[in-house]
C-alpha cells in the first residue's frame, strides 16, 4: 500500500510521509513500550501480537524512516507529542517522514488497534546520517501494567453504535483512548496494555475455547512458546480486570464447571494463584483489582472474594475498584471512550490519594 505524500503546516513544522526508496540505514537507539519478539534472524525485526505496544526515538536532521512490515493494524504517530499521523495497515514499506524542521525531535509510533490471529512487526527506526541519530529515550521511572480483556483493550470504544460488524469493530478500536493508557500518560508512566478481547481467568466468553489470560499472560506472543522474559520490566503499579468473560453467559452443559458454583470457586481459586504468580515476580507493587457492578453483581462479588481470599494468604498490597454508571455504548455493548475516562478518573482518583504507591518515583 501506497502513503500518498502530503503537506501539513503547524507552528513548528511542515511534514510529509512517502513511501521510500531505500536509502542507506543507520538504526537508531529505541525505547520500547509493552511487548516485542526480536528476530533471531533479524538485527532490526521486532514482532508483537498484544495491543497497545509503541516505540520511541529521538533525531535531528529533519528527516526519519520506519519499516513496518503489517497488514491488519492501524498506529498514530506523534513528534514532540503532537500527532502527526495515522497508518492504517500500512503494509510492508519503508515509511519516509521529513520535516522542515532539522532541530531535535521525538517520534513515537503507537498500536492501536487488536490483532489476535496476526503477528506484526515494526522493524526499526533509522537514519541516513550517523550524526542525526540520538540517543533513545530513558525509560520512564514511573511503571504500571494494565492485564484484562476487552474493557482494557477499548474494544470499538470509539464506535457511534452499539451493533457493529467485525470490521467495524476493528475500525473504532483504539487503544489509545481507552482507561489505561489514558492513565498510564496522566502520570508520565511507561506501560503493558497485556489484554485479550473475549478471554477469562478461567472461561472464555460464551464458553469457546482458548488459552485464557492467565496462560497469555507467560507469553510475549500468542503462540503458546515465544516466553515472555521481562527485561527493565518491574511495575510498581498492577491493575487486572478479569471476570466478565468468565460470568456473562451461561454455561452450557458440556463445558468442565456443573455448576454455577463450581465456575466461581474454579475462578477465585484461579484468579488467587495468578496474583501469586505475578506476586513472586513483582514483590513490591500495588495491585488493584477492577470489576463491574453487570452480570447481577455476580462480577464484583467473585471479584471481592478473590480479595479477601489474598489477604487471608497474607497479600497486604490489593485492592479492589467497582465501577457503576457507564454508558456502554462502545460495540457490542462495551464501554465507549466517555466510559474510558471515568474509568481513567477513578483509577486516577484512587492513586492521588496513594502518592507512595510510585515507590517515590
Amino acid at each position: 500500500m501506497k502513503i500518498a505524500a502530503f503537506a501539513l503546516l503547524s507552528s513548528f513544522v511542515l511534514a510529509g510521509v512517502t513511501q521510500a526508496k531505500e536509502p542507506p540505514l543507520i538504526p537508531v537507539p529505541l525505547h520500547m513500550g509493552g511487548r516485542f519478539e526480536v528476530s533471531e534472524n533479524s538485527s532490526s525485526a521486532l514482532t508483537h501480537q498484544w495491543p497497545g505496544v509503541y516505540t520511541e526515538a529521538k533525531f535531528s536532521g529533519g528527516e526519519i524512516f520506519v519499516r513496518v512490515n503489517d497488514t491488519h493494524n492501524k498506529y498514530k504517530v506523534y513528534i514532540d507529542g503532537a500527532l502527526h499521523d495515522t497508518w492504517v495497515r500500512p503494509g510492508k514499506q519503508l515509511i519516509h517522514i521529513w520535516l522542515k524542521d532539522k532541530s531535535p525531535h521525538l517520534i513515537r509510533v503507537e498500536k492501536i488497534t487488536e490483532s489476535q490471529d496476526h503477528t506484526s512487526s515494526l522493524d526499526r527506526i533509522f537514519v541516513t546520517r550517523l550524526e542525526h541519530g540520538l540517543p533513545a529515550p530513558a525509560p520512564r521511572a514511573r511503571q504500571i501494567e494494565f492485564i484484562g480483556d476487552s474493557f482494557t483493550v477499548g474494544y470499538g470504544n470509539t464506535s457511534p453504535k452499539r451493533e457493529c460488524t467485525i470490521d467495524e469493530v476493528w475500525a473504532t478500536t483504539d487503544t489509545s483512548q481507552a482507561f489505561g493508557p489514558l492513565t498510564a500518560k496522566a502520570y508520565n508512566a511507561d506501560y503493558q496494555i497485556n489484554a485479550f478481547s473475549g478471554r477469562g481467568v478461567v472461561r472464555n466468553y460464551d464458553g469457546f475455547a482458548g488459552d485464557t489470560l492467565p496462560v497469555l499472560h507467560n507469553y510475549t506472543l500468542f503462540d503458546g512458546k515465544t516466553e515472555y522474559k521481562a527485561t527493565n520490566w518491574q511495575p510498581q503499579i498492577i491493575v487486572i480486570g478479569l471476570g466478565t468473560n468468565d460470568f456473562s453467559t451461561a454455561l452450557k452443559p458440556t463445558e468442565a464447571w456443573k455448576t454455577r458454583e463450581d465456575l466461581r470457586a474454579d475462578y477465585r481459586n484461579t484468579y488467587v494463584k495468578f496474583v501469586k504468580t505475578l506476586r513472586a515476580k513483582n514483590p513490591k507493587a500495588q495491585f488493584i483489582l477492577m470489576a463491574s457492578d453487570q452480570s447481577d453483581g455476580e462480577i464484583r462479588d467473585q471479584v471481592l472474594q478473590v480479595e479477601k481470599a489474598l489477604e487471608a494468604q497474607g497479600e497486604t498490597q490489593v485492592d479492589t475498584i467497582i465501577f457503576t454508571g457507564l454508558d456502554y455504548a462502545g460495540c457490542h455493548a462495551h464501554p465507549s471512550v466517555a466510559d474510558d475516562l471515568k474509568l481513567k478518573g477513578l483509577l486516577m482518583d484512587y492513586i492521588h490519594a496513594r502518592p507512595a504507591l510510585w515507590q517515590g518515583r
